[in-house]
This record gives C-alpha cells, sequence and structure tokens, in this order.
C-alpha cells in the first residue's frame, strides 16, 4: 500500500509543478480573470471577461543591453491582496474616486542577470487592468539601460480601431483614422478598439515618470506590441537599479462610455505630493490668443503686437464683467520676432516687450480679481528654457500669476539636448523635463497646463498643479484652415484622447465662419455644438476662446458659457458611439445642479436621453440651448434657440442636434 502510495505521488508530482507555472486573480466582482504563465521560455498573460477571451496569452517582459533576451524558467512566487478604499480628488470630474481592485504579483525566474528576478504586479478592476514590471533585485545605482519592451496585447477577435500614425510625429496633433485593427502600423495611446460583438478596449499607460513614452506597434495579423520612444543613441530607456515601470493598462467596457467614466488611470497613479493645494482654483478663463490666429494681431513686436498692455486690460475689463478668472496672454515677451519656431533659443521669460508692462498689468487685473495666465513657448528649445527657469517661475510668482500655460511648438519632432543630441518630444528626456517643470512650479504654487505635451496618465494626483494639457488636436486648427477638425472630432476625442485626462481644447467661438466661405477653412460646428463642448471635453480650466465682440453679439448663448462651472462632483456618460456622437452629463460640485452636453458628427441626430441621473422626486428647470431649425454646420451655424422646461427624474428629453451640432443644458433644481 506505501508503495502504491508513493507511486500516485510521484506521477502527480510532474502535474503539481506544471500547475505552478500558471497562476490567476479575478477582479472583485468576478468579472475580469487574468492569468499568468510561464512556458517555453516565454513569460505570458491572458485576459478572459465572463468566461469569454479578451486578450489572448501575451508576452510580458523587458531587454537590456549586454545580455541576451531572457527565458524565463518559473513563476517562483504568487501573491494576492485586495483593497476597497476611497479617495478625493481636489479637483476633476469626480470628486469621490473609488479604488476597488486585486491584485496579484508574480515573481519570474529568468536566465539573465538582470531578468534573473523580475515582479509582475497586476491590479484587476472590474472595468480593466493595469501590470507594471519591477526589478527590485538589481543592486541600488546599477546603471541599466532598457533594449526592448516586449509587451504584447493580443485582442482576441476582430476590431475597429480609431488611431494616428505614431512615426514621425512631432506632437500628438493629428485626426484620427478608424481601421480594421489589424492595419494599426504604430499608433499613440491611449488605442481605442471596438470589436464586432460591441465590446470596447483601451490600451494606454499611468504613472509615466522617468521612462519613455510607450505607442504600440502592429504586426498585419492583430498583435499590438509596446514601442518606446529612444534616446539618440537607440537605447530606451536608462535606468538604476531597483526600478519600476509605468503602468500599462486596459481597459474593457459594453459600451464606449463605460471606458470614458473608468477611473482606473488615476487609482493607478501614487497620492498627493503637494500637501495643500487650495492656491489652485478651477475656474475659466479669456485671453489674448485666437485674435493672433486670425491674423488681427501677431505674436511679434510692431504695430499689432497682440500684447500690449492697454489691449491686456481690455481683455481684463471684460473678464471681470462676466465673471471669468482670468486672462491668458500670449506673444508678452522678447524673442517672438521673425522665425520663433527655428529660433527658439532667443526667448526670454524675464524680458517683456516695451509695450508690455507686467506690473502694471497684474495689479490692475488684482483690483477686477482677475489672474493673468502666463505664458512659456519654449519652442522645443528646451535647453534654453531650463536655464531661464527658476527666474521665470519666481517673476510670476513674484507678480501674483498662478497658472503658466507652456508650448513645445518645433518643425519636426526633434528636441535638441545639451549635448547637442535630438531628442523624441516625449522619450525619456522630455518626460523627465515635464515633470521637472511641474515640480519647480509647484514650489511657487503655480498650475502647469502644457501645450504640445507628454500625453497625460494620470499624473495630476500625484501632482495635482499639473491641471491641464493639450495632446490632440485642438481649436486653433479650426482658425488656419489646414483643414479644419471636421465635426466626427469631438466625437471621437471623448472615446480616445479624453481617456487619458483633461484638455485644454479652448472651445467657445461663436464667429463660426471668421471670413472664410469653405466649409473646411473654418469652425465645423454649430454654435449650440460649442457650448455642448464645455461638458463633453473637461477641464478644471476652460477658456471662452473667441474674441469679446463675438460674444456681445450672442448674449443668450453665452450665458451658458458664463453659467458652466469647471469642478464636478460626479460624471457620467450617458450615451455616445466613436465618431458618431457623445452625450455627457455632470453634476456641479458640492451642488445639485446638473449640466449636460452633447454633439454630433455631420449627421443630425435626436436621442431620447432619460434623465435618471437627477435627484428622484425633485423638480428641475432645464435651460436648454440648441440648434435651431434648418441649423446645419455647413449652411447655418449659427442657428440657435433657448428654451426652459419643467422636468423631473422620471423624465426623458429629446436631444436634437442638427448636422455638426448639439445641446448643452443647464438643470437648475427649484424644489
Amino acid at each position: 500500500m506505501i508503495l502504491r502510495i508513493l507511486a500516485l505521488l510521484a506521477a502527480l508530482a510532474p502535474c503539481a509543478a506544471l500547475a505552478a507555472e500558471r497562476e490567476c486573480a479575478q477582479s472583485p466582482g468576478k468579472v475580469i480573470e487574468l492569468c499568468v504563465s510561464v512556458d517555453e521560455g516565454q513569460a505570458r498573460y491572458d485576459v478572459r471577461r465572463r468566461g469569454v477571451e479578451v486578450l489572448a496569452p501575451s508576452a510580458l517582459g523587458l531587454s537590456f543591453a549586454g545580455e541576451p533576451q531572457a527565458r524565463y524558467t518559473a513563476i517562483a512566487a504568487a501573491r494576492r491582496s485586495a483593497s476597497d478604499t476611497s479617495w478625493e480628488q481636489p479637483w476633476g470630474e469626480q470628486r469621490i474616486i473609488r479604488d476597488n481592485h486585486s491584485e496579484l504579483t508574480v515573481t519570474l525566474s529568468g536566465d539573465t542577470p538582470l531578468n534573473k528576478v523580475v515582479d509582475v504586479t497586476f491590479r484587476l478592476f472590474d472595468d480593466g487592468i493595469g501590470f507594471r514590471y519591477g526589478y527590485g533585485a538589481i543592486p541600488v545605482g546599477q546603471a541599466v539601460s532598457v533594449t526592448a519592451d516586449r509587451t504584447q496585447f493580443r485582442p482576441a477577435g476582430a476590431y475597429q480601431a480609431w488611431w494616428y500614425e505614431g512615426l514621425g510625429q512631432e506632437r500628438d496633433e493629428y485626426l484620427y483614422k478608424q481601421t480594421d485593427a489589424r492595419r494599426i502600423t504604430l499608433a499613440e495611446t491611449p488605442l481605442t478598439l471596438k470589436s464586432e460583438n460591441g465590446l470596447y478596449l483601451s490600451f494606454h499607460e499611468a504613472a509615466l515618470v522617468d521612462f519613455p513614452s510607450m505607442l504600440l506597434e502592429g504586426d498585419g495579423a492583430g498583435t499590438l506590441t509596446a514601442w518606446l520612444m529612444p534616446w539618440p543613441d537607440g537605447v530606451l530607456a536608462k535606468k538604476a537599479g531597483p526600478f519600476a515601470t509605468p503602468w500599462r493598462t486596459v481597459l474593457i467596457g459594453d459600451s464606449a462610455g463605460a471606458l470614458a467614466d473608468s477611473r482606473i488611470t488615476l487609482n493607478l497613479n501614487e497620492p498627493s505630493r503637494i500637501a495643500d493645494i487650495s492656491w489652485f482654483k478651477p475656474g475659466k478663463y479669456v485671453g489674448v490668443w485666437w485674435e493672433m490666429h486670425l491674423g488681427k494681431s501677431t505674436w511679434g513686436s510692431g504695430r499689432f503686437h497682440g500684447a500690449r498692455t492697454e489691449n491686456v486690460k481690455r481683455y481684463i475689463d471684460f473678464a471681470a464683467k462676466y465673471g471669468f478668472d482670468g486672462v491668458l496672454v500670449e506673444g508678452w515677451n522678447q524673442g517672438w520676432d521673425g522665425d520663433w519656431i527655428a529660433n527658439g533659443g532667443t526667448f526670454s521669460f524675464t524680458r517683456p516687450y516695451p509695450d508690455f508692462d507686467l506690473r502694471a498689468i497684474t495689479a490692475y487685473g488684482k483690483t477686477k480679481s482677475v489672474k493673468l495666465i502666463g505664458h512659456h513657448e519654449t519652442a522645443g528649445a528646451v535647453v534654453n528654457y531650463e536655464r531661464q527657469l527658476d527666474d521665470a517661475l519666481k517673476l510670476y510668482a513674484d507678480a501674483g500669476v498662478p497658472i503658466i500655460k507652456t508650448g513645445y511648438v518645433r518643425h519636426s519632432g526633434a528636441i535638441a539636448d545639451a549635448q547637442g543630441g535630438l531628442q523624441w518630444f516625449a522619450g525619456q528626456y522630455m518626460v523627465r523635463h515635464h515633470l521637472d517643470v511641474v515640480k519647480a512650479a509647484a514650489k511657487h504654487h503655480i498650475a502647469i497646463n502644457a501645450h504640445e505635451p507628454v500625453k497625460d496618465t494620470g499624473l495630476r494626483r500625484t501632482w495635482p498643479n499639473m491641471v491641464s494639457r493639450e495632446g490632440a488636436r485642438g481649436q486653433e486648427f479650426n482658425a488656419w484652415g489646414n483643414p479644419t477638425n471636421p465635426p466626427e472630432h469631438v466625437t471621437i476625442l471623448p472615446f480616445t484622447r479624453m481617456l487619458a485626462g483633461p484638455m485644454d481644447y479652448t472651445p467657445g467661438i461663436f464667429d463660426i465662419a471668421h471670413g472664410k466661405d469653405e466649409v473646411t477653412k473654418r469652425v465645423q460646428s454649430t454654435l449650440a455644438a460649442q457650448l455642448a463642448l464645455y461638458v463633453v471635453l473637461y477641464s478644471p480650466i476652460q477658456m471662452a476662446a473667441d474674441l469679446p465682440e463675438n460674444y456681445a453679439r450672442h448674449p443668450d448663448a453665452f450665458q451658458f458659457i458664463r453659467d458652466v462651472p469647471t469642478d464636478w462632483e460626479r460624471s457620467v456618460t450617458l450615451a455616445g458611439e466613436i465618431g458618431d456622437c457623445a452625450v455627457v452629463a455632470r453634476q456641479r460640485r458640492g451642488s445639485n445642479e446638473w449640466f449636460l452636453g452633447a454633439v454630433t458628427d455631420e449627421n443630425a441626430r435626436k436621442i431620447a436621453q432619460p434623465l435618471g441621473f437627477l435627484t428622484p422626486g425633485k423638480r428641475y428647470e432645464a435651460q436648454i440651448y440648441r440648434d435651431g431649425e434648418g441649423a446645419d454646420y455647413r449652411t447655418d451655424p449659427l442657428g440657435f434657440r433657448t428654451e426652459r422646461r419643467i422636468v423631473t427624474s422620471t423624465d426623458s428629453l429629446p436631444l436634437e442636434m442638427a448636422p455638426g451640432g448639439g445641446v448643452a443644458i443647464r438643470f437648475r433644481m427649484v424644489d
């Protein structure tokens, strides 16, 4: 009998060893299951949702200079935990964020020195996953060079994708295209996919710190592999031990709105490093900006210089009259004359043009309770900017400037570093630079709104003075006309770029045609759609981007911009389809008041929208700003009307949108 038992145990031993090379975990609600396995030298993970395969087995791991590609031989250990907590944003699209996840950390054993011990930590939420690599066994201070990121995402089944080409870009300002996901060559993230059975995925990253930005490279068959923006010498990341990578994220949902309402990216970032951020206040601003894009004034000095003291005071008067918090001024500092993009090294960030009096302007604004919003355009000459940064921040801090819009416009993707090397706009060098600027600004109680930035990865949780950024094709393209943004653009952004975080799109253009006859040379939108963008495209700082005189011509429509807040108690995406339409509702922070925004593409659309988000048993006055009869972004973009209705949470409102149109609604509780 003893011999039979020993023989049985011997027979089972190989099976037990085999089973140990696969570890699985489930999300808190058992919606998602993730398994990690090691087989034939490869470490892989796979993901299922409600029992259905979402990601087929996909490769894991990094490679390093000086050693061959590692082969993984075993899962040496597995640790599991769970957490269900909540935390409060100091400002944001949702005040209270729930962080409910399961965690699985596995230690992979590899056959190379640097990959001998690798921890991979997976966090599973009911609406997606995040994972990152930890190289805690590399000795402190030992320099290593990452030469490949082997991370894969292998969606199971056929998908459509919304993306743009990532190779050779100098910034993230391109129109999205919709294709079969197998046609992806190299795509920026967030990269959003929709399956033929209605499942939505979005791939991105969280907590991008001291690592290059990740793009995704397609193989023509559906597999996506991480592609990191390299240093000039070809190295992807230069690190010192021990270190951890950013989180790689996958959002998973039954609707496009489910992706938009996920908070995974924020939850994967560290808590705030700023003990008291009360000095930053969300708000709205106007500025000396759109007039330059229209050619009515110039950034450079001369007769038509926009940043003149008297012109800025005119904007301050307008802001004070209508309740705006700030006035942005571009072109105030010396360096803009001539080809400023090619000569970014000539910019001074402390010397104004003679017709711009910083002290007089900020003092005047103080009497009107209006702050100056500063501007630092680097033209990609980051060495010149870093050399002056401390003095520039001190100048603004002493003058009471609370926010700076930074810019990195350049002719190509190349940025020269101190050694003369040409850097990618979102490689590790620039990731470090942008975070250094934010940290330095925080010491002076200054917030940063970055244009031409490294993409957002949720770092606003850790550094809440990183309040907004651009990182997509914004409103200025609607002034340039080469061509302008088509109507579908703003129906794609909520489910692609906006999944990363706030965007300074600069909405609110009322002079739709601005002197242009051809539709593709002007704003391809109706007036009502411009209002809806204040709700659909979130930012804690929103610009009323048009000229003051254009708002005076449309006081009824302008009232919505005056009323809409920029800080929210909670937000919910009510309806939407990528490239077709988006409907978003947001509750004013600390209030029972709600706002709704809806936009459509080039097609007219009517949506019966239930109002179940309103407080049950209460009546609300719905102040509706919508397209008028016959409105059309091509023929009658200014067709517009307002109306008021009494509604409750049991009602449904028809949202009628013209081609290129929209609806904006304020819900004010009346009892």
